[in-house]
């Protein structure tokens, strides 16, 4: 079928091509345009099916009406919903999003910016893995809007929305402690990601401030390219071989299901043989018997501060919000497994 083009819709409508373009472009009041003319052209240009070639219309008016959504993985349900949030967000303000996944990997991470970068779009949401910090960098020197989700840089002054992990992993810790649990243990991946470090180093400190050892035997760094099978069986043999653990924080949710049926394999009872307590929240703790108590992210208003700090680069705010990074409580969720 042959794709249509303006000139066609132009023939269809007895006007000039540049008639049609003035109209489907919202320039009709404009230029001029009767209502009834232009109400006509949109009406052949939606009853034959027409599309416009994005690429040409952001060539002709510098805007794409598009954002690149660069995330860690939209397979975890974290990420999925974060996703989803954020492109609910955006088409209030008539735009729609491509994204894609880094999976960690830094090259991929790389690669898939400058993909979206050759699509000449109007902003950047990016949650980025270590050695983006130059890509990301570049983004900014070259005016795009950009807004990091998730974890940020340190060194880089641009503007994020994310959760207070050392906050959120601090109530963790205070509540297993005030449950009567002094043998915590902490279940984390290996991967040098912000977000599980920052939980972890919110355990440290805590433990610390109740003068409680901080024993390494007690923290087990799952390898962060392990499959579900092996996590569950490592989790399992680091249970096994530490007995006088009473209570596990596991910093995030797909490493608190592979626990939980890691906790099955040895034939263990939540609580009465060990607490259960995870950061990110998902749809099995809820399921399981019993529930599991949760750290659980406010992702909407994760998506609506990052839309929000990404619109105001857009005006006369941006040299201001530059330097604005929105750290959002996480929510405890007493649930039976502490």
């Amino acid at each position: 079928m042959k794709k249509l083009s303006i000139k066609d819709i132009a023939r269809m409508a007895g006007v000039a091509p540049s008639t049609v373009s003035l109209v489907l472009n919202g320039k009709a009041k404009d230029r001029r345009i009767s209502d009834s003319l232009a109400e006509k052209i949109k009406k052949i240009a939606k009853e034959s099916g027409y599309n416009p070639n994005q690429v040409a219309v952001s060539l002709r008016t510098g805007t794409s009406k598009l954002f690149g959504l660069i995330i860690e993985d939209i397979s975890n349900l974290f990420f999925a919903r974060l996703a989803k949030a954020i492109e609910d967000e955006v088409i209030q303000y008539g735009y729609r999003v491509i994204f894609g996944s880094t999976e960690n990997d830094t090259n991929k991470g790389n690669e898939l910016l400058n993909v979206l970068f050759q699509r000449k779009l109007d902003g950047y949401i990016i949650a980025p893995t270590a050695g983006m910090e130059k890509s990301v960098a570049d983004l900014v020197g070259y005016n795009y809007p950009t807004v990091l989700i998730d974890r940020y840089f340190p060194q880089q002054q641009i503007p994020y929305a994310m959760t207070d992990n050392l906050g959120g992993g601090a109530e963790v810790l205070e509540y297993l402690l005030q449950k009567g649990y002094t043998n915590i243990g902490l279940v984390t991946s290996d991967f040098p990601v912000m977000h599980p470090q920052q939980r972890e180093a919110a355990y440290r400190s805590t433990l610390a401030l109740h003068n409680i050892p901080y024993r390494p035997e007690y923290i087990y760094k799952v390898p962060y390219q392990s499959l579900q099978d092996e996590a569950e069986f490592l989790i399992a043999a680091f249970i096994e071989n530490t007995p006088a653990l009473d209570a596990i924080f596991f910093t995030t949710n797909y490493l608190g299901i592979a626990g939980l049926q890691g906790i099955k394999r040895l034939g263990l009872r939540i609580p009465d043989d060990i607490a259960v307590i995870c950061f990110d929240d998902h749809d099995i703790f809820k399921l399981h018997t019993p529930a599991i108590t949760v750290v659980e992210q406010d992702i909407e208003a994760i998506a609506k501060n990052a839309i929000d700090l990404l619109m105001k680069q857009f005006g006369q705010e941006k040299e201001a919000v530059m330097q604005s990074h929105v750290l959002l409580k996480g929510r405890l969720i007493e649930r039976e497994s502490a």
